[in-house]
């Protein structure tokens, strides 16, 4: 049975919180290790998205998804997805930005990004103030 959505993001972006947040959980930071099956997303490591050698990986697990969601983080002066990274997959591709209330935040910046990596519809969500989370739960 296929899982409502894939989180791809660097380590840090905040795919887990995200999840936690998603699933009303508490909300505590841990790394993820490997990939994480939870009742409607698979969650996966951060270096899949940072070491291109494991981008066929990130292909592989996205046909068990509806949604492919590339994740970045608004604070983040680093990007790791590569111009129209969004063409590799068969599924829609969103974009989520995350940290959105953070003092350092940059949404404009982060969702050029992602519009360069071929994503055509953009969320903005802060899973400390709840900002946005709606809009996420409604596409799973």
């Amino acid at each position: 049975m296929k899982k409502s959505m894939i989180l791809v993001g660097t380590q840090g972006s905040g795919k887990t919180t995200l999840i936690q947040r998603l699933s009303n959980d508490e909300m505590v930071y841990r790394k993820t290790q490997a990939v994480e099956y939870h009742p409607k997303i698979i969650d996966t490591p951060g270096e899949y998205l940072e070491n291109p050698r494991y981008y066929h990986a990130i292909v592989t697990l996205s046909f068990d998804a509806k949604i492919v969601a590339f994740v970045h983080d608004s604070t983040s002066r680093d990007n790791y997805f590569p111009p129209q990274f969004a063409s590799m997959f068969n599924q829609s591709v969103v974009g989520i930005i995350t940290k959105t209330d953070h003092s350092e935040a940059d949404v404009v910046r982060s969702e050029g990004w992602l519009r360069k990596a071929g994503v055509t519809t953009v969320y903005q969500v802060s899973a400390y103030s709840g900002a946005g989370i709606g809009q996420v739960a409604e596409i799973l």
